[in-house]
């Protein structure tokens, strides 16, 4: 899809559909207004006989039969103008760039929006980010379902045209980088395994600048990280940790990011049902995210270290396969008791994280598809969070809001710890059933070295199995959850 800014009036630009926003009750405003004198009163007449109530996520197509330069206008619904927020606008976006495919459509253009406090660089990369997820397409296998937008012109005033630019370049970034997460877990298991990623992180280093690491197996059992070769030993395919580090000029401080990278999840003998077992191609979108977001580092350039850890395994039975009542070591000293195999995240994950805290960073965000119980707390309408220092979690809050991507914080009492001692180790990998979600956190928190800590269980929002997914621009399969928070909160946070 290309992009170009135009400062040229709504109904003077050539395209084969013009969208615009338009807020719930009352008259139509801006570059709808104008639209429809120019068209005569036809845009304001057939919403009414439609009776369009521009909820969000609504569209209404209007052909112009000549009357201006654009063959189609799409109205995109923003709801209740006193409840706007950046993401109304992206579905508004992609709720219209949807609507442009489905009319095999290829030229889009979108009118500007003055929304107040929110800059021009902010609304228009929020109508960037939603025009490229909206028209996303895991199209690698077969041919795509609808036609395809293939440039899409945005509308700017002349006097904000800089940042309307700077929006696009933004916006592009960020959506990019969600798009690499998506296809990345979107492409089917027998592609993508830990060799698969190793290579890719290579690919990464070479191309972007960013210095990169790959732990093999005999590696990890140099560096005695027993956890993740415990989990990966039913594979044939042998595990590995991949790192990749971002050092900007002077950084402020360290971030380290860690990403769950299990590229198949069969349980390992604790086997899951077949039903179970067919999405478990994304156990690996925490990995994703942190490889996306590592990826766009250098384009963005925050002022601080970056550290992308993922560690990248199968989880397969075989004779091989690590059993209930294995006790592991893992690379801080602690001994895990391995009570039920489909809880292996968790384990690959107290290699990582406690890999992480070595390097001393100032903190450490984790991202895994961890438990069914967040799925069962949250639905699959947002991720859940929990750590151990609350401003670091208040922050990512803020930036998860500012991105669009759902965030609701879960407790972490010290009780669910003691759900999670063994009679045999220190530790086991599963409490049971009841408070999963903190459970397996608390785990966790055992492997970071008590440095400030936050774990997304993004098990919720990941990976969508329903036709319609939950928005414009969130389709069936991988939805590159976290990516865009993560940006926003190393670019614009800083730490």
């Amino acid at each position: 899809m290309e992009f170009s800014v135009s400062t040229d009036a709504p109904d003077a630009v050539p395209c084969d559909a013009i969208a615009v926003g338009v807020f719930a009750g009352g008259a139509l405003q801006g570059a709808a207004h104008r639209l429809d004198e120019a068209l005569g009163g036809v845009l304001s007449a057939s919403l009414a006989e439609e009776k369009f109530e521009a909820k969000p996520g609504s569209t209404a197509a209007v052909h112009t039969h000549g009357r201006i330069a654009a063959a189609r206008v799409i109205v995109s619904g923003l709801g209740a103008q006193t409840e706007f927020t950046l993401d109304r606008l992206r579905q508004a976006a992609a709720a219209a760039v949807r609507r442009t495919g489905d009319l095999h459509a290829g030229r889009l253009a979108l009118t500007a929006l003055a929304i107040p406090p929110h800059s021009s660089a902010a609304l228009t990369q929020a109508r960037v980010e939603g025009t490229i997820l909206g028209a996303y397409q895991f199209t690698r296998y077969r041919a795509p379902r609808t036609g395809q937008v293939e440039h899409v012109t945005l509308l700017a005033d002349p006097p904000q045209r800089d940042e309307v630019e700077r929006g696009l370049q933004r916006g592009r970034l960020f959506a990019d980088a969600a798009v690499f997460a998506r296809d990345l877990v979107n492409e089917p298991p027998n592609v993508v395994n830990p060799a698969y990623v190793a290579a890719l992180v290579e690919d990464i280093g070479r191309s972007t600048g960013l210095r990169w690491t790959v732990f093999d197996d005999d590696a990890l059992r140099a560096q005695q990280m027993d956890a993740i070769l415990a989990v990966g030993q039913g594979s044939m395919q042998p595990p590995r940790l991949t790192v990749l580090e971002y050092i900007p000029p002077n950084p402020r401080r360290t971030i380290a990011i860690v990403g769950k990278g299990v590229t198949f999840d069969s349980g390992g003998l604790s086997l899951k049902t077949a039903e179970g077992m067919v999405t478990m191609k994304s156990d690996m979108a925490g990995g994703a995210a942190v490889l996306a977001t590592m990826r766009a580092l250098p384009a963005l350039a925050p002022p601080v270290r970056v550290l992308g850890i993922v560690p990248a395994v199968e989880n397969l039975p075989s004779g091989n396969a690590t059993k209930p009542g294995d006790i592991i070591r893992a690379l801080n000293g602690k001994t895990i008791e391995i009570n039920n195999t489909d809880a292996e995240g968790r384990v690959i994950l107290a290699d990582a994280l406690a890999y992480a805290a070595q390097q001393a960073p100032d903190e450490i965000i984790d991202l895994a598809t961890l438990t069914g119980s967040a799925v069962i707390a949250l639905g699959y309408l947002a991720a859940a969070v929990l750590g151990n220092d609350q401003a670091l979690i208040h922050r990512l809050l803020d930036a998860a809001a500012r991105a669009g991507e759902r965030m609701w914080q879960l407790p972490l009492y010290d009780e669910y710890l003691e759900e999670m001692r063994s009679d045999v180790a220190d530790l086991k990998n599963s409490g049971g059933r009841w408070g999963g979600a903190e459970k397996g956190a608390a785990f966790l928190r055992e492997f970071v070295d008590g440095r400030p800590w936050a774990h997304i269980d993004i098990a919720p929002v990941a990976f969508l199995d329903t036709k319609e997914g939950t928005g414009p621009y969130l389709q069936k399969g991988a939805t590159g959850y976290g990516v865009r928070t993560l940006l926003t909160y190393l670019g614009s946070e800083g730490g």
